[in-house]
Parts: structure tokens; sequence; C-alpha cells
């Protein structure tokens, strides 16, 4: 089985969507610690005034101690703020209303008290419209230990995986031997982004994938997937 794993971000880039179609099966890693100022509760979007981030404000208050499943959204609004920008951003988009109304049941007509719920959703939304099928689970439901490498190495082993796929920067800290060991082969993402047609000027990679599927609609996985490995 081929499982890869990431921990839970707002509204991803495309290089985690390419990452999860290589895989059988993808594991939320939401207990590693919360970072401030990363991913986890932010995203960019494309506007014509350029790019701006999306945050969610959380609760991040002795976050050093906290795991990403016990970090609480503040709810000041926020929800609203990000569906307007997101409205007003993409209104003229292509695909605009073959997704709008899903986000705005996320957005507006949910509500989440923890942070790793709201990205989960979100992300399946996502998934579903890159029409990319695949088994989730979240660490935090199993008993994983170890640290860095030996963490991954363990729910690999919990979850019978016989290959994982690590993002570029696993290159950093995975143990190579550890995993060959144990009759797990490893292979480590090296994501070609991809351009195609945006709004507002000239092409802007790294952003949150809604801008791809907006702009892009049903062309959308073909695209993820262009100048990229798709199997291992």
């Amino acid at each position: 089985m081929i499982l890869t794993a990431h921990q839970p971000v707002y509204i991803p880039w495309l290089g985690l969507f390419h990452k999860i179609f290589l895989a059988e099966q993808f594991c939320i890693f939401d207990i590693v610690q919360y970072q401030t100022k990363d991913y986890n509760n932010r995203n960019l979007i494309k506007t014509h005034q350029g790019p701006i981030w999306l945050t969610v404000p959380v609760e991040s208050k002795n976050h050093f101690q906290k795991k990403i499943c016990d970090i609480k959204i503040i709810d000041d609004g926020w929800n609203k703020k990000h569906f307007k920008s997101i409205q007003f951003s993409y209104k003229n988009a292509p695909y605009y209303k073959s997704y709008i109304d899903e986000i705005e049941q996320i957005l507006l007509q949910k509500t989440y008290s923890f942070l790793t719920d709201l990205n989960t959703e979100m992300l399946k939304l996502m998934l579903k419209a890159f029409d990319i099928q695949i088994p989730i689970v979240k660490a935090s439901d199993y008993d994983f230990t170890g640290y860095k490498s030996d963490l991954v190495l363990d729910m690999c082993i919990k979850l019978n995986a016989t290959k994982y796929i690590f993002g570029s920067q696993g290159k950093d800290y995975a143990d190579e031997a550890s995993f060959n060991n144990n009759n797990i082969n490893i292979y480590f993402q090296n994501y070609q982004h991809p351009q195609y047609a945006q709004l507002h000027g000239d092409f802007m990679p790294n952003i949150s994938a809604l801008d791809l599927l907006f702009n892009e609609g049903p062309k959308s996985k073909e695209i993820l997937i262009s100048g990229n490995i798709t199997k291992i």
C-alpha cells in the first residue's frame, strides 16, 4: 500500500494534491506541533491587487506545547471575510459557479471549533473537485510514537504501508536505512508547478489550489499532474 501524509493545511497548494494523487491512502498528520506563520491556518489567493493571505485566527497561546489537532479557531467573523475575498477575486473566473456554493457551505453554513476539522473539510471538498478518490485517516486516531523520521516510520508500519511518499523536505530528516530495514520503499516528491490560465495579470505559482479550480474547472486534474510523475 502506498501511503503519504501531511499536516492539515488551509486551502492547500497544488503540490499536496499531486502527492495525494500518487498514494493509495492519505494520513492527516495532525499530531505534530502547530507552527505559527506556516500554512496550517493560512494560504494565498491571487487578487487584482496581487496575492493576499487568507488567515484563520487561532488560539496559539502555548502553541509549542500543542499539537495541531488541539488548536482552536477564534470565532471573530474571519469566515465571512474569507468568503468575500474569494468572491471578489474569482467571481469572473470561468468556473466560479461550479465550486462557490460548496465553499460557501463550509465557510458560512458550518461552524468549526478546531482548525484540523475545518482544514479536513476543505481538503475533502478540493479532492472531490480534482476527482482524487482516496481513503483518508487522521493520525490523532492512532497511537503513533517516535520523533520525525521514526514517527513517520511507526505510522507506516501501523498502517501497513509498503511505500511512503515524502515531500521534498523529507530528505532533510528521513532515515532511509530504517525504512529499508522495514521493507518500506520511500520516494521524495519533486513537484514541478504547471502554468495555466489565471486572472489578474502575470502567472503566479504556489498559491491555493482554489485558483486552478476556479480558472480551469474540469481540466484541473490533468493540469495538476502535468509535467510530473503519475505513478511510483
